[in-house]
């Protein structure tokens, strides 16, 4: 059974203080099953949004956990932004969640996949 987004972004939240880094939530979706897109930045000023990964991302049995595609890598934050509001039009339960983490950090509370 997964865990609420609620649930899973303050895990993610609390996590990312724990490691030495800094997270916020940007826009607060749907409690229960709002989808979530995640802005990395890093210390060049460079900015990465991850978003839901595809479901042929999964195997037969299902998600075990919320995997994540890179959808852009950026230093322009308008694109960034463009990006998270043609996002927001298709769905606006979104979550927003900003983290400024280690690459180390990064891979433990986040799994990445490949579309």
């Amino acid at each position: 059974m997964r865990v609420t987004t609620d649930f899973w972004v303050s895990s993610v939240l609390r996590r990312a203080f724990a490691e030495g880094g800094f997270a916020a939530v940007e826009r607060r979706g749907a409690a229960e099953a709002g989808a979530v897109m995640i802005r990395r930045r890093d210390r060049f000023g460079e900015v990465a949004l991850y978003a839901p990964a595809p479901q042929t991302s999964y195997d037969e049995a299902g998600p075990s956990e919320r995997l994540f595609a890179e959808v852009l890598r950026t230093t322009d934050e308008e694109a960034a932004a463009t990006r998270i509001a043609r996002e927001l039009r298709f769905d606006p339960d979104l979550w927003v969640v900003e983290l400024e983490v280690s690459d180390e950090a990064f891979a433990r509370l986040v799994a990445v996949t490949t579309p």
